[in-house]
């Protein structure tokens, strides 16, 4: 079996939360050595890793980046390489990820490179991002690369196909956190309490008509509730609630309406209901915004290896990949994975293991002939 589809099944069995991926960490370090190269040299960073592969000339560097966490999310797949941490999945295709890190690293020590090549094994994509810390690192500036690319696994795509564009390609997203804080009390006598069941129906309301009100119509945002939560039992008034959900948009502009918009309305609310109302945004991930130079030549790359590119329009899916990109240019391109019957972030999501090797073909050719800036 090809090296880097095995280490894809071995990564798969033990998906992990973020800043936890203890045994990705050793799996990865213990596959990455033994390639038994002098030319590789490895870093730990909290449960991430850098690596690096010393070019022939090393004039410039360049940089590949790989996501590591799972998700919290039951498998139901069948394969027999299915997860066996009970409750967790790679359900966004992060091992994917992680074997063509591994592939490319395989082949940077096996036919070396005129660059240097440095590996980001980063944790904790899916929250409470990584990218941002690990960037901000004393390692990331002294392995500091001068561009830097990634990739996403995207189901609906055959195998041989990537797609990207230039500017921005994924939006700014931010976690959203709140909570109600009302008075309970008897079912009988809802009068005699505050309750929070219903501000927290009002509060989702109002907040799903800043994007149809607040957004210019040929901007582009998103704000969803993922998750809502409140009492303890059916003739008890909730003494409080809680929402959590997702902020997206695909300019700073339209962040900071979102954000303001959102202020404002839970002010309100607290106002009308009397009751207090405790609002936490998250980490933000910043917009993946691609370089048109790079991209261009991996356009031509593309073409040159055999495969299919596709410009495709920006996606609100989050991505703090995003905020590496603000330090280094680069790209994150989508690699079609053919798996029309699940998406990202489901429990059946099943990648066809050929786009590995496509994608470790293709990047190691654009490696060979970038023109780094």
């Amino acid at each position: 079996m090809n090296w880097a589809i095995e280490a894809r099944r071995q990564l798969h069995l033990i998906p992990e939360a973020g800043y936890e991926e203890f045994k990705t960490q050793a799996t990865l370090e213990q596959l990455i050595r033994s390639l038994d190269s002098s030319r590789v040299h490895i870093t730990h960073w909290r449960t991430g890793l850098f690596v690096r592969v010393d070019g022939l000339v090393g004039e410039k560097t360049i940089g590949y980046r790989a996501d590591m966490d799972g998700l919290p999310i039951t498998e139901e797949t069948g394969l027999e390489f299915a997860s066996i941490h009970e409750g967790m999945m790679h359900a966004c295709g992060h091992d994917v990820h992680m074997s063509i890190a591994l592939g490319l690293i395989k082949r940077a020590v096996e036919e070396p490179l005129n660059h240097h090549l440095v590996v980001f094994f980063q944790p904790a994509e899916e929250g409470p991002g990584g990218a941002e810390p690990m960037a901000k690192s004393e390692l990331f500036y002294h392995f500091r690369p001068d561009a830097l690319f990634g990739l996403h696994v995207a189901p609906e795509y055959p195998v041989g196909m990537v797609a990207s564009r230039p500017g921005v390609l994924f939006a700014s997203a931010r976690e959203l956190h709140i909570t109600i804080h009302g008075k309970g009390g008897h079912g009988a006598f809802p009068h005699a309490g505050i309750d929070a069941v219903i501000v927290q129906a009002a509060l989702i309301m109002q907040l799903q008509t800043i994007v149809s009100r607040n957004i210019d119509p040929m901007g582009s945002a998103v704000v969803s509730i993922g998750k809502v939560a409140a009492g303890t039992k059916e003739n008890i008034i909730a003494d409080t609630a809680k929402l959590d959900g997702t902020v997206r948009a695909l300019s700073d502009k339209e962040m900071v309406v979102l954000e303001s918009r959102i202020r404002q309305i839970i002010a309100g609310v607290e106002m009308t209901y009397n009751v207090q109302i405790d609002l936490e945004f998250g980490n933000r991930y910043h917009e993946v915004v691609n370089d048109e130079r790079y991209l261009y030549q991996f356009e031509e790359a593309v073409e040159e290896i055999g495969y299919s590119y596709k410009t495709c329009v920006p996606a609100m899916t989050g991505e703090d990949f995003g905020y590496m990109l603000k330090q280094v240019p680069g790209f994150m391109v989508w690699l079609g994975v053919n798996d029309m019957g699940s998406g990202l972030h489901q429990s059946t999501l099943n990648p066809d293991e050929r786009s590995i090797e496509v994608a470790i073909d293709l990047f190691d050719h654009y490696f060979r002939t970038v023109m780094i800036q």
